[in-house]
């Protein structure tokens, strides 16, 4: 019966004299139900011993193959937060801790440049350094959205063989992108800091720069001298 079944359609009783049906199976109430019955456990077995149709596995190729490309090109990572008005990112394997806004103690003449002083972040002192001043955006703050939530924080990150404490304005989070979502900078985009850029993100609805490391790390290591 399963060979004959295999080749064949399924002969699915239960959808028209069982369980499913009008229940006049004569069979039925011996057994109760019909997944009990023989005739319904042999469907099953056919079922699962039948041949593969010719084009199942590369149906199913064709199915996978997207979700197996996209998961393997997202393998980079930013931590996405906000100076003034501009939205900019690090990469997020630079971070060694975020913790809450706070003073620095001021550093005895060291005025006007991007080190603010020095801070303390979970018992271990940082120079804690400008970005704003450094990539030449405004402090300005934007207008509030009634209901939105700010986040105003201090990133401790390591450039190369120094960390500095930032403080930001705001900060969303981390952010997992493919390489090829990183997109050229636009001729609008703030010019004044366009050299420390090395493409721009689409989060949502902000365009977000993304911020070259190595450039950063140079320029804040060149201020503590």
């Amino acid at each position: 019966m399963s060979q004959h079944m295999t080749e064949q359609s399924v002969e699915d009783c239960w959808n028209r004299i069982g369980v499913r049906g009008d229940r006049s199976c004569d069979r039925l109430p011996q057994h109760g139900h019909c997944r009990h019955c023989d005739v319904h456990a042999d469907a099953a077995s056919a079922l699962l011993q039948r041949d593969l149709p010719p084009d199942y596995r590369q149906e199913w190729a064709r199915e996978f193959a997207p979700v197996a490309i996209t998961e393997a090109a997202v393998d980079h990572s930013a931590l996405v937060f906000r100076l003034g008005y501009e939205w900019l990112a690090l990469p997020a394997r630079m971070t060694i801790t975020i913790a809450e806004r706070a003073l620095p103690h001021r550093l005895p003449h060291r005025h006007g440049g991007s080190l603010l002083g020095i801070i303390n972040v979970k018992g271990r002192l940082y120079p804690c350094m400008s970005l704003d001043r450094l990539l030449g955006i405004s402090p300005d703050e934007p207008p509030a959205v009634p209901g939105q939530r700010v986040y105003p924080r201090l990133l401790v990150m390591q450039f190369e063989q120094q960390a500095f404490a930032l403080p930001v304005q705001d900060l969303t989070g981390i952010h997992r992108y493919a390489a090829h979502d990183l997109q050229a900078l636009p001729a609008t985009f703030n010019s004044a800091m366009r050299r420390f850029l090395t493409g721009m993100l689409v989060v949502g609805d902000r365009r977000v720069g993304c911020l070259d490391a190595q450039l950063i790390g140079h320029q804040l290591a060149g201020e503590l001298r």
